[in-house]
């Protein structure tokens, strides 16, 4: 059994197309129509259902391309660990982030002790995160939720408390704290259906006994806070969406009940090897939420 055979099998299982993988491998289809056969005769299996023109990865197939990702995966890592050790690739990091108000500081205040490391960002959802995670589409996951699968690493950074916010106007500003159902008749200002932070709220609110009156709708969480400020409503607010610089006029209430509280972490794929550049990263996020976020947001 080859490598080049593997490959071959690779994206023709990929395409399930014989010309298509032929064009994609540049060699000629009766080439690889061959290489196929010769590797399902070694295997004593064959890979394909075949109808007609149509191919299609049977169950033998879809076993043996599990395996064959693995290998290629493997040879793949090992040759980035190599060039990475031996310094013949640019220092880079690619990172998946769900914090837009937090990164600017922490890739600012990591680039100052780096300068030359070159940062790829991504934005997902916790799910679409893990998908990049074991696509190796990423090299870390920066998550308001944890992230679990079986090669996947995930380590709390921070607890996240969320607040009501409200004018300093309001009937409930003076209060220390609130319990959540106290705010069942105000109207909330929220985040666009089928964000996740949208979703948790909602959840507590649920979890409080009510239904959420919320006639505005907005993408962007700083312009949910100056409406705040306007009088036009309450909201939920993060700790982290709180910086001190720019403060907004509003008045943050702890909710006693539920317990509106978050774990911000970080995730990495434990079979992805990462350079010296994303495991600084990683620590230096660690260190970071542990002793130097308080500088800049309201905790």
């Amino acid at each position: 059994m080859e490598l080049l055979q593997l490959r071959y099998f690779q994206v023709t299982a990929q395409l399930e197309h014989m010309t298509k993988a032929a064009q994609e491998l540049q060699v000629s289809q009766p080439a690889l129509s061959k290489t196929i056969a010769r590797l399902e005769e070694n295997l004593g299996a064959p890979l394909f259902s075949r109808e007609g023109r149509q191919i299609h990865l049977n169950a033998f197939g879809k076993i043996f391309l599990e395996r064959v990702n693995r290998i290629f995966h493997e040879l793949e890592e090992g040759e980035r660990q190599l060039k990475d050790m031996a310094g013949l690739i640019e220092s880079s990091i690619s990172v998946s982030i769900a914090l837009p108000h937090i990164l600017p500081i922490l890739i600012v205040e990591f680039l100052k002790l780096n300068p030359n490391v070159h940062i790829s960002q991504y934005s997902a959802s916790s799910t679409g995160m893990k998908k990049q995670l074991e696509n190796v589409e990423v090299d870390l996951c920066i998550s308001m939720s944890p992230i679990y699968g079986d090669d996947i690493e995930w380590m709390p950074l921070l607890e996240e408390e969320i607040f009501l916010s409200v004018p300093p106007s309001h009937h409930l500003a003076k209060q220390k704290s609130i319990a959540l159902h106290e705010a069942a008749n105000e109207t909330f200002i929220s985040r666009t259906s089928g964000y996740g932070f949208r979703d948790v709220t909602d959840e507590y609110c649920r979890e409080a006994g009510f239904e959420p009156y919320t006639p505005i709708e907005l993408e962007e969480a700083g312009a949910i806070l100056r409406l705040v400020e306007m009088g036009m409503g309450v909201s939920f607010t993060p700790q982290l969406s709180l910086l001190r610089q720019s403060m907004p006029k509003t008045v943050q209430i702890p909710i006693t009940y539920p317990n509106c509280k978050r774990t911000i972490g970080i995730a990495w794929k434990k079979t992805h090897y990462l350079s010296q550049a994303a495991i600084d990263f990683r620590e230096f996020t660690s260190g970071f939420f542990k002793h130097e976020v308080s500088k800049y947001f309201y905790l």
